[in-house]
């Protein structure tokens, strides 16, 4: 059966005010366009304006392939959702539009993907076409039209064809281009109004070009156009700040403490299934370690006999080769195992098992940085952290790559897990291997309070990573161990899907570190703000991708 895909896009100048939509039918294969249809609908708001967009992609698909499978794509949100029948559709102007859209196709032979608006940029620019015509009080004219020209030009001019094998340099930096550059295009998109003129339709319009669904290399974010807002479906949320407080208390101890084993020598960790099978003490078994000089001073040179590794490629975390000149170099060392295949030129490993990490929203602990570990009073969220949850949520379910969510056992990681699982109607699977650090007798204190009470522990504690808090608390070389296989077993559960981990800072920084192959002591060079996200990606001969990390740019709407 032929897929085509729609795109479809519509815009109010005023909200409500002179409004026209955009849509156009691409062939999925080669981004040919192969319809465009546009028109100016008079005064009408934004979500009319789409819904309106909607239909005539629809209809504009149903002419040239009656039997087709439909592939919509939309920038708006709220009509996203609501055609797939998980938000429900209050607004009276919506719910005739609505059907007469469900009416076009067989419900079975369409599907609903949300994209950013800077994937919308064809329909888009129909939709803003439509609207200066009708403000020089005409209609929009196929033969006039340079959507598909214009829209073709940016998307090659932002994001170059990438090649090579996935997880490439090439592919990654392509895809850094084009998330950096999307910003730009018509302003006011929607579609038009419930009544008006016969749209304008053009079949084999200049040749356009489809892309497909976001993977999670690049920053998630939140639609711009206030699409629930006008359908009156958050009205009573309150707005997120943009200023997130972090809680990080490794990178606080990071900051203001003195430098402990981080001028020592370490070697290189490892992260194939091997190593962590062979060699614990270096890659599994190694875990956070000291901090930069007191004052955030910048971290110190390494130590004198010591080369510092190349950076690797962007994708795929490489393993260093030995240093030269350095008397622990792997190769010395009979336990340490050989690397995973590295390079371009082994086989194709298939999708990854890949980890979206969130961290839990804010508890009130947070915004003091006060230690908060699996040996305390697992508090619940604050009021800030219910709607960091929420926000995270939202973000999710419209990027909508996730597959499985597993928690923390910890209150804070379940509450904040519930709110993504209920709007992506997943269940949550508890695992233990993900809570956080038991901080022992520093639960609930400040770093500065831990210095004054305990100080000799805690410098134990910044200088090697097998020390444990005072109290009976964990080492971190023994959540490492715990982390690693936990990862392993997870890895093993979702080869090729994308799952959401919902855990704490040192987990997730963990999982981060095992992934580059860094030392211990760059746990304390990362910083984790509360309901952040991160991505790593595990592929089947043993490498990982770092896909992201410390996202927050869903917090800032």
């Amino acid at each position: 059966m032929r897929e085509v895909v729609v795109e479809a896009d519509g815009g109010s100048r005023g909200n409500p005010g002179p409004a026209g939509y955009g849509a156009v039918v691409l062939d999925p294969a080669t981004g040919e366009t192969l319809a465009e249809a546009a028109e100016y609908i008079g005064v009408a708001t934004n979500n009319v304006a789409e819904y309106r967009g909607l239909v005539a992609g629809l209809k504009a698909a149903r002419e040239l392939f009656p039997d087709a499978t439909v592939h919509v794509r939309m920038d708006s949100k709220l009509v996203v959702e609501q055609m797939s029948g998980r938000w429900k559709i209050k607004h009276p102007d919506m719910k005739p539009l609505a059907a007469e859209a469900g009416r076009v196709f067989p419900a079975g032979r369409v599907r609903y993907e949300w994209i950013p608006r800077e994937r919308n940029k064809h329909a888009d620019r129909l939709a803003n076409e439509a609207m200066d015509a009708g403000k020089r009080g005409r209609q929009w004219e196929p033969s006039a039209s340079t959507a598909g020209l214009d829209a073709s030009a940016a998307r090659n001019a932002a994001a170059p064809a990438p090649s090579g094998p996935p997880g490439d340099a090439t592919a990654g930096a392509a895809r850094a281009r084009a998330a950096l550059a999307g910003s730009s295009g018509g302003g006011g998109t929607a579609t038009g109004a419930a009544t008006g003129p016969t749209a304008g339709t053009r079949a084999g319009a200049p040749a356009g070009s489809a892309t497909g669904p976001g993977a999670w290399p690049g920053a998630v974010s939140r639609p711009a156009t206030p699409d629930a807002a006008d359908d009156g479906l958050f009205a009573a949320e309150e707005a997120v700040t943009a200023s997130v407080a972090s809680g990080d208390f490794e990178a606080e101890a990071g900051a203001l403490a003195p430098v402990g084993h981080a001028a020592r020598a370490h070697a290189p960790a490892t992260d194939g299934p091997a190593a962590r099978a062979a060699a614990p003490g270096v890659g599994a078994d190694a875990a956070e370690g000291a901090p930069p000089a007191p004052g955030g001073a910048v971290a110190p040179p390494p130590a004198a006999g010591r080369a510092t590794a190349p950076a690797p490629a962007a994708g795929r975390a490489i393993a260093p080769a030995p240093a030269a000149g350095r008397a622990t170099a792997p190769a010395a060392r009979p336990e340490a195992p050989a690397a995973p295949r590295q390079g371009w030129a082994g086989p194709d490993m298939g999708a990854p098992a890949t980890f979206v990490l969130l961290r839990h929203g804010e508890t009130a602990l947070t915004p003091e940085k006060r230690f908060s570990g699996s040996g305390g009073s697992d508090p619940e969220l604050s009021a800030a952290g219910l709607r960091q949850a929420e926000a995270v949520a939202e973000a999710l379910a419209a990027r909508g790559t996730i597959q499985e969510i597993v928690s923390s056992p910890l209150t804070r990681c379940r509450q904040t897990a519930g709110a993504v699982a209920a709007r992506l109607g997943l269940d949550v699977r508890i695992e233990q291997g993900l809570r956080e650090t038991d901080f022992g007798a520093w639960e609930g204190l400040t770093f500065g309070e831990v210095r004054e009470r305990h100080p000799e522990d805690l410098d134990a504690w910044l200088a090697s990573p097998k020390a444990a808090p005072t109290g009976g608390g964990e080492s971190f070389a023994t959540v490492a161990r715990r982390v690693a296989a936990t990862r392993d077993r997870l890895t093993a559960a979702y080869a090729g899907r994308t799952v959401l981990l919902v855990t704490h800072v040192t987990p997730i920084k963990t999982l981060v570190r095992l992934a580059l192959g860094a030392p211990p002591e760059s746990l304390f060079r990362m910083e984790l703000s509360a309901a952040s996200i991160s991505a790593v990606a595990y592929y089947a001969d043993g490498n990982a991708s770092v896909r992201l990390l410390n996202d927050t740019s869903h917090l800032r709407g």
